[in-house]
Parts: structure tokens; C-alpha cells; sequence
């Protein structure tokens, strides 16, 4: 399967630890203690922004709304 590759930033913060965000997906951020913390505190932050999103968008769907899984393929 192929993976579709973001663009993962890190850097210092001024108070210690790390911050993270996704380039390519606004509002996934995140920040840790260690590289290793915050590499894994932004996968979950990505999840739950997409899982937030797509709730919101299912709520909004009207009765002529069609849904199926999308699947996008990495080059």
C-alpha cells in the first residue's frame, strides 16, 4: 500500500521540549518534552483533527448527500 507522506515540523520551544505541526493540515499540532513524545503526540492530534472533522461534516450532511470512502493515492 502506498502511504500518503505530510511534512512533519519540529521545533525547540523557548520554555523546553518541542513543538510540532503537520505543513499540510492546519490545527495539527502538538508539542512534547522529548522528539520521541512529540513525534507521538502528533499522530494522535492528526487522528483526532480528522476524526473532529469528519463528525462535523456528518452532521451536516443533507438528506441528497452521498458518502463513500475516499482513498487517495500517494505518488
Amino acid at each position: 500500500m502506498t502511504e500518503l507522506k505530510l511534512t512533519a515540523i519540529y521545533e525547540k520551544a523557548e520554555e523546553g521540549g518541542y513543538v510540532g505541526y503537520v505543513a499540510e493540515l492546519p490545527g495539527a499540532n502538538t508539542q512534547g518534552e522529548t522528539m520521541e513524545e512529540v513525534r507521538e503526540n502528533l499522530k494522535e492530534a492528526v487522528a483526532l483533527l480528522l476524526e473532529c472533522y469528519r463528525e462535523e461534516a456528518e452532521k451536516n450532511l443533507t438528506a441528497s448527500a452521498m458518502k463513500e470512502d475516499f482513498i487517495l493515492q500517494a505518488a
